[in-house]
Protein backbone atom coordinates (compact mmCIF):
# COMPACT_ATOMS: atom_id res chain seq x y z
CA UNK A 1 0.00 0.00 0.00
CA UNK A 2 1.10 3.64 -1.32
CA UNK A 3 0.71 6.25 1.22
CA UNK A 4 1.23 10.16 1.04
CA UNK A 5 4.37 11.41 1.49
CA UNK A 6 4.02 14.55 3.59
CA UNK A 7 7.46 16.19 4.38
CA UNK A 8 9.99 16.99 1.93
CA UNK A 9 10.59 14.81 -0.67
CA UNK A 10 12.61 16.61 -3.51
CA UNK A 11 16.11 15.96 -3.95
CA UNK A 12 16.64 20.10 -4.77
CA UNK A 13 13.04 21.65 -3.33
CA UNK A 14 14.22 25.34 -3.97
CA UNK A 15 15.33 24.64 -7.62
CA UNK A 16 12.02 23.40 -8.57
CA UNK A 17 9.78 25.88 -6.71
CA UNK A 18 11.99 28.62 -9.09
CA UNK A 19 11.25 26.17 -12.23
CA UNK A 20 7.31 26.36 -11.02
CA UNK A 21 7.61 30.22 -10.59
CA UNK A 22 8.99 30.51 -13.72
CA UNK A 23 6.49 28.15 -15.18
CA UNK A 24 4.07 31.02 -14.69
CA UNK A 25 6.17 34.07 -15.65
CA UNK A 26 3.94 36.00 -18.31
CA UNK A 27 0.68 34.29 -17.49
CA UNK A 28 -2.13 35.70 -16.04
CA UNK A 29 -4.30 34.70 -13.63
CA UNK A 30 -6.66 32.43 -15.60
CA UNK A 31 -3.92 30.96 -17.63
CA UNK A 32 -2.37 30.16 -14.29
CA UNK A 33 -4.80 28.90 -12.81
CA UNK A 34 -5.58 26.88 -16.04
CA UNK A 35 -1.57 25.71 -16.38
CA UNK A 36 -1.64 24.68 -12.18
CA UNK A 37 -5.01 22.41 -13.46
CA UNK A 38 -2.78 20.63 -16.26
CA UNK A 39 -0.04 20.25 -13.83
CA UNK A 40 -1.83 18.61 -11.00
CA UNK A 41 -3.74 16.18 -14.24
CA UNK A 42 -0.02 15.22 -14.92
CA UNK A 43 1.09 14.44 -11.84
CA UNK A 44 -2.19 12.84 -10.52
CA UNK A 45 -1.72 10.13 -13.58
CA UNK A 46 1.60 9.74 -12.60
CA UNK A 47 0.92 8.42 -9.26
CA UNK A 48 -1.82 7.15 -10.01
CA UNK A 49 -3.39 5.66 -6.86
CA UNK A 50 -6.53 6.85 -6.14
CA UNK A 51 -6.22 6.69 -1.93
CA UNK A 52 -3.25 8.68 -2.18
CA UNK A 53 -4.57 11.43 -4.32
CA UNK A 54 -7.78 11.15 -2.08
CA UNK A 55 -4.99 12.02 1.23
CA UNK A 56 -3.32 14.72 -0.98
CA UNK A 57 -6.65 16.55 -1.43
CA UNK A 58 -7.37 16.32 2.40
CA UNK A 59 -4.24 17.34 3.10
CA UNK A 60 -4.15 20.53 0.79
CA UNK A 61 -8.12 21.09 2.12
CA UNK A 62 -6.16 21.46 5.60
CA UNK A 63 -3.68 23.81 4.53
CA UNK A 64 -6.99 26.40 3.82
CA UNK A 65 -7.84 26.47 7.56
Amino acid sequence: MVTLIPTVNLNAPDRFYEKLLAAHEGLDTEESAAFNARLILLLANHVGDEAVLEEALSAAALERK
